[in-house]
């Protein structure tokens, strides 16, 4: 890794051409969006493209989500050889239909099976093993500490720790003390995550909890230059300015031509909405111009909305 910021896996958002974007603005590693080691396994159609990194955008991290630990360790011993620097585990997602399965944020309920899954993937592969996990299940139950310390017992090579329980979603302060204590626990790398929206805020939770490496994820949404700024500030002590209305205009542009090269023109133009709401929360008349994103279906029609209306 060139530095230590990294970009988190958010379905739905971290798909090759946003990566590539943020590559391009200098974050120091990427990762997937999560892939279900089941689907994998039953060869769903959806996975391949979920599965796919670019040589632009190495080093490129590839998450799994799972709760058995024999498919769990025979997946990552499949998708091995594909150009993937490290396997990320996500024990670590609120979405219900995760949880209700026994996956994501669930497994901090099971520490045993948990321990179980990390314990067959390290052994079953060479490249190393990693997890993403939160401060724990609900409040009160701030279990972190023991999960990392479990985790490093099992061979992972680094943690990422989230600063809210599975109940908060993504609601409410993520507790960066957490992050300070995981730190102090173990000898691995930890990452911080959680509430990252400004070059401060890495800056901030560098120092406050020494931790090796900091995961932007919804401060990087409409916001690749989150990870050029914060370099520069980490590297300067200098703020570099916000983008201006003409770079944010060339980037989504950029990315327009990203998705359609990548999905084709109609779906990736649809890809496009989110990231144009994303693009332009705050500027002026940014609400019609979410509105009007709704109707555009081809790349001359976004150029034509961007260009009138980004002035």
């Amino acid at each position: 890794m060139e530095n230590n910021l990294i970009l988190a896996p958010m379905a739905g958002v971290t798909d090759l051409p946003f990566r590539l974007l943020c590559k391009e603005q200098g974050c120091g590693l990427v990762v997937t969006e999560m892939v279900s080691a089941k689907a994998i396994l039953y060869k769903n159609r959806n996975t391949k493209a979920l599965l796919e990194v670019d040589h632009r955008e190495m080093p490129a991290a590839v998450q799994l989500f799972g709760s058995d630990p024999e498919i769990m360790a025979e997946i990552a011993r499949q998708i091995e050889s594909g150009p993937y620097a490290m396997i990320d585990v996500n024990m670590g997602c609120p979405v219900p239909k995760i949880v209700n399965n026994g996956e994501g944020s669930a497994l901090m309920k099971n520490p045993a099976l948990a321990e179980k899954i990390l314990s067959a993937m390290v052994k079953a592969v060479k490249k190393p093993v990693t997890v993403k996990f939160r401060r724990g299940f609900a409040q009160g139950e701030e279990t972190a500490v023991e999960f990392a310390r479990m985790a490093e017992s099992c061979g992972v090579a680094a943690v990422a720790v989230h600063g809210r329980t599975r109940e908060q979603y993504y609601s409410g302060k993520a507790d960066w003390e957490v992050i300070r204590k995981v730190k102090e626990a173990v000898k691995i790398p930890v990452i911080g995550n959680g509430d990252v929206f400004t070059p401060e805020d890495a800056r901030r939770m560098l120092e406050q909890t020494g931790c090796d490496g900091v995961m932007i994820a919804r401060g990087a949404k409409g916001n690749p230059w989150i990870f050029s700024r914060t370099l520069e500030y980490l590297k300067t002590g200098r703020m570099p300015a916000q983008p201006s209305i003409e770079e944010i205009r060339n980037m989504i542009l950029k990315h327009g031509q990203m998705q359609a090269a990548y999905k084709g023109e109609l779906m990736g133009m649809k890809e496009m909405r989110k990231h144009m709401a994303w693009y332009t929360a705050g500027l002026p008349h940014s609400a019609k111009l979410r509105n009007d994103i709704n109707m555009v279906e081809t790349m001359d029609e976004l150029r034509k909305l961007v260009e009138e209306r980004l002035v």
